[in-house]
């Protein structure tokens, strides 16, 4: 392993262990051939544990591999991330888990508990952690609990841990529901994208748990949604349900003002009749 690099630690050496009893399905997997200087017979213990060399040659343990998640297409492990913000002054104890929120798309799910009398928000968590670790590895949610589920032997219980709710999401700022018919359409259509109930229409697209591939997403059922092609930069300009909704409304009464009358009726006609037909006159 070179110095900086981070993979999987394996072990090996005349203290090897000879394999798992009665388990030699297990020793197989675990107990593999060493590549390193070719010698018949010799062997390697695959620990599953996560480490990186040092500069001065000591090796730092970062967690399991098992516990690995891909994010946006990069493999984080959680572990790493919750003991950076276990380092944050108002969190008592922490643990991050990656869960898939809807197909094909995991998020971490930051789970903390805090003295009652301190009320951290998820801007300030954002920055605290932002400041050790790159975007991909944020939490897109915090969770802010009494304390953490325990096991018997005094583990976190990561199968205990609520699912995030309204009731239990740390928010930056009261809800603020959609008003119009515009932004009760476009919050449905990113509540969806994000796994959410209900979206403040103030709140940031990207502190929601938004990024540029759900971005992406988004601008393509607003397209499907309303016949208007809205630029991806558009989301980066307006990343609010309530200056998204406006930015649609200005282009689609810009399409409007460029078309002919004819081609107005017909989309008012589409617009008005599901089925796309002809309105009675």
């Amino acid at each position: 392993m070179n110095k900086g690099s981070t993979g999987e630690l394996y072990i090996g050496g005349v203290g090897l262990g000879r394999g798992y009893r009665n388990r030699p399905d297990l020793t197989a997997k675990r107990f593999v051939p060493s590549p390193l200087n070719g010698k018949a017979g010799e062997r390697l213990f695959k620990t599953g544990d996560l480490a990186k060399r040092l500069s001065d040659g000591q090796i730092a343990f970062l967690g399991r591999i098992d516990k690995q998640v891909k994010v946006r297409g990069q493999r984080v492990e959680p572990d790493e991330v919750t003991a950076v913000l276990n380092g944050h002054p108002q969190i008592q104890q922490s643990v991050v888990v990656g869960r898939e929120v809807t197909e094909g798309d995991i998020r971490l799910i930051a789970y903390f508990a805090a003295p009652l009398e301190s009320n951290p928000t998820a801007n300030d968590l954002r920055g605290f952690l932002g400041a050790s670790l790159p975007d991909y590895m944020i939490p897109a949610t915090f969770v802010k609990l009494r304390q953490l589920p325990i096991t018997p032997n005094g583990k976190i219980d990561r199968t205990a841990l609520p699912t995030p709710d309204d009731s239990n999401t740390l928010r930056d700022n009261a809800c603020t529901p959609p008003q119009t018919d515009m932004e009760k359409t476009v919050a449905g259509i990113l509540g969806r994208l994000l796994g959410l109930e209900n979206v403040d229409v103030e709140e940031n697209f990207f502190a929601l748990g938004g990024h540029s591939l759900l971005g992406a997403q988004l601008m393509a059922r607003v397209a499907d949604t309303f016949g208007v092609e809205v630029p991806l930069r558009t989301l980066f300009e307006a990343p609010t349900v309530a200056k998204l909704s406006a930015e649609i409304e200005r282009v689609l009464v810009a399409k409007l003002h460029a078309m002919s009358e004819s081609e107005a009726e017909r989309l008012l006609d589409s617009t008005l009749q599901p089925d796309g037909g002809t309105r009675s006159t």
